[in-house]
């Protein structure tokens, strides 16, 4: 197996660079101000330099970076940016597994000698995220996920990096790793590991298994000695024809706590997941919601449609009644991440009882299906800019 690993490098900065000429080569800080309660979500290599990284309180990287250009995110801006590098990322390979807004795997097994070397197809893709995009993007190389990723940071940032193949050489490379470049290998893992002298993943792969054992479990020293020899049979998770759901998430660069923000997020949410959808003809029989909140605590809530459905109109009536559920006007909450899906996927619209003339929930469902479709081939135009809202009381629009 080849996997590929790419990672959009300081992409909110990046975006901000490359559409404000002025910020170019300066130290960019995306997220809250530096007076303000809240975090950096991410900022340029200029600002790196001066100690500032992502999840920082702002006011500690303005004390850090007192000239540092401060800059508040704009989302809308980065999902556009990210839906052209991913469209990039299917020229390479039907098999991508999207991390996040930034980052994504590939198995490009079988395109691989379409390029000649797999080398050659990760500068490809490089150049043309480049003339694409106007961004840079470092990439990994090597015959699992878990080497492809570590690879990725090795390229930081606009370059290609590729792991030996073979189990002796890939043992020998990652000997001199520390241990908390491996999956698991937290903050408290670590500082549990270096109290008995492993610091590096040389140590784990000379360890004595019993002894790893009693120290942090049964299953996470195998899994973590595996992962020491870069030992990784995880696929790539791709999104294909046989996908069992399709769906889309945002996490917010600042914990939200405008309830029509998130709102608003969602209803976008539904477009993306409603268009991706449609790219084959297939019906939903569930939607799901989900919500995270600053402690990272998460919430999944699910409902059946009334019939399997396809449309924006469908999807949006369900996601925004799971909402308003769960988050009634009035109430409070910090949310981190909100999420759309679809699941139940069927190959047939499924109506209960076939009859000379449909009932009116599917006559209706195929009025809003005729609606989508004929949308969908118009550019930039798409249900939800078309189509009056529906019992909802917030801004709609903006998607983030």
């Amino acid at each position: 197996m080849t996997v590929l690993h790419v990672d959009m490098d300081a992409f909110f900065a990046s975006v901000e660079q490359r559409d404000n000429p002025e910020l170019r080569g300066k130290p960019v800080i995306v997220g809250a101000g530096p007076h303000e309660r809240g975090v950096v979500s991410t900022c340029s290599y200029e600002a790196r330099k001066f100690g500032v990284h992502s999840a920082m309180p702002s006011r500690t990287a303005y004390a850090l970076c007192p000239h540092g250009i401060f800059v508040k995110p704009r989302m809308k801006a980065y999902q556009e940016a990210s839906d052209k590098a991913f469209e990039v990322f299917e020229h390479y390979s039907p098999f991508v597994e999207g991390v996040s807004v930034d980052e994504a795997f590939l198995d490009v097994t079988g395109t691989v000698h379409l390029f000649g070397t797999a080398r050659a197809l990760g500068e490809s893709l490089r150049r043309e995220i480049r003339e694409v995009c106007s961004l840079t993007c470092s990439v990994g190389l090597a015959p699992n996920r878990l080497l492809a990723k570590i690879a990725s940071e090795e390229a930081k940032p606009d370059g290609l990096f590729e792991t030996p193949f073979d189990p002796e050489g890939i043992a020998r490379w990652l000997a001199l790793k520390p241990v908390k470049t491996l999956w698991g290998v937290g903050k408290k893992t670590g500082e549990i590991l270096n109290k008995y002298g492993f610091r590096t993943c040389g140590d784990i792969q000379r360890a004595d298994p019993r002894f790893l054992s009693r120290i942090i479990g049964v299953a996470a020293a195998k899994q973590l000695i595996d992962e020491s020899f870069g030992r990784d049979d995880s696929p790539v998770d791709w999104e294909g024809a046989a996908e069992k759901s399709v769906s889309r998430e945002l996490t917010f660069p600042v914990d939200a706590t405008d309830r029509e923000e998130v709102r608003s997020s969602l209803v976008e949410l539904v477009g993306e997941v409603a268009r991706r959808f449609r790219r084959e003809t297939r019906w939903a029989r569930t939607a799901k919601l989900k919500l995270r909140d600053g402690a990272f605590n998460t919430i999944t809530r699910q409902a059946r449609f009334e019939l399997p459905a396809r449309d924006d109109i469908t999807f949006r009536h369900k996601a925004l009644e799971l909402f308003d559920r769960e988050w009634p006007q009035g109430a409070r909450r910090v949310v981190r991440l909100v999420g759309f899906g679809v699941t139940d996927i069927v190959f047939e619209p499924d109506d209960p009882e076939p009859s000379l003339f449909p009932s009116p929930a599917a006559a209706e469902r195929d009025k809003r299906e005729r609606i989508a479709d004929v949308l969908d081939r118009i550019p930039s135009v798409g249900v939800l800019s078309a189509v009056p809202s529906v019992q909802t009381s917030g801004r709609h629009g903006r998607r983030e």
